[in-house]
């Protein structure tokens, strides 16, 4: 038995091992065949080497335990271990490690009494090729006996694993015309059994080939290495003309070959080499262009090549090697149809040559190959015949540039030759463009002349350059324009003017800038206006002096100490032009004191010894006694204004406050007459004041005063009784306040009172009252009959209304 072997070879393999240092040492064990399971394997882990020691220094070393895969005896005893405590206590034993409580689990478990180890399920040596378990002794409690032992577990291989190949399909390629062992390609394929056994070793073949086409090469082309899986060569003729591609059968197998096998196929391509040159069909081409015309596609020559279609063996480039010269024409391939296109891009000239002859010549944008024939370079005759056409007459330049002095005199002729007619029919000329009407164009001729004098300063000139446009005609109609382009040229035509013609000079001054400061404007451009001379005539020199200060400045001094006063003196100005020209120009200066900031004090020259000066002055006291006056007018006015109104204020408040000055505003309210809110239909007359808009003001007893319409309320029955209002004024003045809301709340309760956003008329009050009436506006009662007194006992608030009704 397999078992009982493996039992047999332990010990001898222990004893070899014994010592080794190649090895992990575990505790000491002791093999023995179980007594009742005699044909399985019995370890003892955990006795050691020499009773009576504690340490053991060299242990048995335990060889793996070996497990064939795919076993179909599960569960299936492996081995059994044991300990020596079995003799003086009861043991436990326990197993852990992969296989058991990890993963994977449930592959193993042990005998918790008899120490056998069993395999559960059949192993597969692909996912785990080994286990190594730790095996425990444990006391019924728990407690560990021995230390744990270690037990590892191999699991043997089996071919059960058919060997693959990586890709269901392999492509690769070979160059036509390749010679026998020319390496083609690699396939690979897997095995996985163990790598270390003849499951795992590979051999490749090849079972099958066919041809694209079918049945063009019938002789095998190709071999493989049965190791390595290379594909190469094995015979010649290859030709991509005539096959295209093959189809190659392939096997594998393991055990050398002898065991299981898979299959694939390899597809090899036959590349294409330049071996075949490029053809011009046909060789000889006619076509025709109309003159004067560009970018025409004239015709397309054909060429062909049997390499293989859309590769650089088989695109062709077109040379145009001859014929011309002008480079009228450009040769390019389209890349679709392989086709040379001959595009004519310049004009042809029928006049000039009427028939252009064109020789082309192509050839592989890649090299030819060496193992191509040699042949001629193929080439092609292209003639290109030139159809006359009526042309436009042509302007030998454009634009026409002329160069024209602004002084030009009228009737001078600035440009002849304009333009010439290819068919020589005679031109006719007109100018189409002439803003300011400058120029005139002879007709049959075409000169070009001076109709005016030219003005620079014209608006129509952008950068000094007049824009004009001529136009000629041929005898058919034909008509071709050119743009006129005439660069004035600044001429010395205006003198140059002085500035400033007044000015002063300080008397007793020598600071160098107390002169009198001169310029010039000129209305010519440079380089005719500055810079400008400044100078004196001989008679004016003898007093005064010009000094330059730039180009275009000048100061004027005196030489002499003059008096205070008024001088004309001549200055001549020259400009820089050719011819140079200038002018005469008289300065009234004044000469005048100064003060230390070399001002001119005016007002000292004007009383010294100008008359100009004079009346200055008397202009200015003239018109600020007419301003002083205007201000008094209208002080007096204003004046006058305000007394009259302040006298209207006085009357008024006379009237309201009598003679107290005090300014107590709430004590009297002015009430305009109201209506009775949105209920109302005629208004009425309000006499006295009204508790809702003074609540804070106590009011007495009213005297009667003659009623309005009183509004009516429509929110309540009409002629119900009324409520009491309070008679009787407080003798309190303090109590004024809830007087006067007790009347307020009698009348919001009172359904005979007008609308509640109506104002309150108390123009009734009964009869019997006990109080006196406060005014006798608009009342039927005498004042003389009433004693205003008790107001000066309500306060201040009430003082002014007592005033406004002493007696005295």
């Amino acid at each position: 038995m397999a078992l009982w072997s493996l039992m047999l070879c332990f010990p001898l393999c222990a004893v070899l091992c014994q010592g080794s240092t190649e090895y992990p040492l575990i505790p000491d064990l002791h093999l023995q065949p179980n007594t009742v399971e005699s044909e399985l394997l019995v370890l003892n882990p955990w006795i050691p080497q020499s009773p009576g020691l504690s340490r053991v220094k060299r242990d048995w070393i335990i060889p793996p335990i070996r497990v064939l895969e795919n076993s179909k005896q599960v569960p299936e005893d492996l081995v059994q271990i044991k300990s020596d405590k079995i003799f003086t206590s009861q043991v436990f034993y326990r197993l852990e490690g992969p296989g058991v409580d990890q993963e994977p689990k449930n592959l193993f478990d042990i005998d918790e009494k008899t120490g056998i180890i069993r395999s559960k399920h059949p192993l597969d040596r692909e996912k785990h090729k080994s286990f190594k378990l730790k095996a425990f002794a444990l006391s019924p409690s728990g407690q560990r006996l021995e230390n744990p032992s270690t037990i590892e577990i191999m699991v043997l291989d089996q071919n059960d694993n058919r060997p693959a190949f990586i890709k269901n399909q392999f492509t690769g390629s070979v160059s036509e015309f390749s010679v026998p062992g020319t390496s083609v390609m690699s396939v690979l394929a897997t095995d996985a059994d163990d790598p270390s056994t003849d499951n795992a070793i590979l051999s490749y073949s090849i079972i099958g080939q066919e041809s694209e086409p079918g049945d063009a090469v019938t002789k095998v082309m190709f071999g493989i290495n049965n190791e390595t899986g290379a594909i190469y060569t094995r015979d010649v003729g290859f030709d991509r003309e005539v096959v295209k591609s093959f189809r190659l059968k392939l096997q594998v197998g393991d055990m050398s070959g002898m065991g299981l096998t898979s299959e694939s196929v390899a597809i090899i391509h036959v590349t294409d080499i330049n071996n075949h040159a490029p053809q011009f069909r046909p060789s000889m081409y006619h076509v025709s262009a109309v003159e004067n015309r560009m970018d025409l596609e004239l015709c397309r020559v054909n060429a062909t090549d049997r390499d293989e279609p859309g590769t650089g063996n088989w695109e062709i480039k077109y040379t145009l090697t001859r014929g011309d010269p002008g480079g009228h024409f450009v040769l390019h391939t389209d890349p679709l149809s392989n086709q040379g296109v001959l595009t004519l891009v310049k004009p042809l000239d029928f006049e000039s040559q009427s028939e252009h002859t064109l020789v082309l010549t192509v050839a592989n944008r890649n090299l030819l190959s060496s193992k191509a024939p040699s042949v001629p370079v193929s080439s092609a005759t292209v003639v290109v015949t030139v159809v006359n056409e009526n042309e436009a007459p042509r302007f030998r330049e454009d634009p026409i540039q002329i160069l024209v002095p602004e002084s030009v005199v009228p009737g001078t002729i600035l440009k002849t030759n304009l333009a010439y007619d290819p068919d020589q029919t005679g031109l006719r000329y007109d100018i189409i463009r002439d803003p300011e009407r400058w120029l005139e164009i002879n007709k049959v001729t075409g000169d070009i002349s001076a109709r005016r004098p030219f003005n620079i300063r014209s608006t129509y000139l952008r950068n000094g350059v007049y824009n004009a446009v001529v136009r000629a005609t041929d005898a058919e109609g034909l008509a071709t324009s050119a743009t006129l382009l005439i660069t004035l040229k600044e001429t010395n035509d205006y003198p140059p003017q002085l500035v400033p013609l007044s000015g002063t000079v300080c008397h007793h001054s020598h600071h160098p800038d107390s002169g009198l400061l001169l310029t010039a404007l000129d209305e010519d451009l440079a380089p005719h206006a500055e810079p400008f001379a400044f100078e004196l005539p001989d008679q004016m020199a003898l007093n005064w002096t010009i000094v330059p200060v730039n180009q275009t400045h000048a100061r004027l001094h005196s030489l002499l100490e003059l008096e205070l006063g008024q001088y004309a003196v001549t200055v001549q100005v020259m400009d820089a032009g050719s011819p140079a020209l200038g002018s005469f120009s008289q300065i009234n200066v004044t000469v005048c004191a100064c003060d230390s900031f070399s001002q001119c004090r005016s007002e000292t020259a004007a009383m010294l010894g100008s008359s100009v000066g004079i009346s200055f002055i008397a202009l200015i006291i003239v018109m600020s006694a007419i301003a002083l006056l205007l201000v008094l007018l209208l002080l007096a006015v204003a004046i006058n204004s305000c007394t009259s109104r302040r006298h209207l204020q006085k009357e008024s408040a006379a009237l309201l406050v009598g003679e107290s000055q005090e300014d107590v505003r709430d004590n009297v309210f002015n009430y305009d007459e109201q209506g009775g809110g949105e209920e109302d239909e005629n208004a009425y007359s309000l006499d006295l004041l009204s508790p809702t808009d003074a609540p804070h003001i106590p009011v007495p007893s009213f005297c009667a005063a003659p009623r309005g319409k009183q509004p009516l309320r429509k929110d309540t029955p009409h002629n119900l009784p009324s409520p009491t209002y309070p008679r009787r004024p407080p003798a309190d003045p303090t109590d004024i306040e809830d007087y006067i809301n007790d009347g307020l709340e009698a009348a919001d309760r009172d359904p005979n009172a007008p609308p509640y956003d109506t104002a309150l008329i108390y123009d009734y009050e009964g009869e019997g009252s006990l109080a006196g009436s406060l005014s006798s506006i608009a009342s039927g009662c005498s004042d003389s009959d009433q004693d205003y007194d008790y107001l000066n006992d309500w306060g201040p608030r009430f003082k002014k209304l007592a005033n406004m009704y002493d007696p005295r």
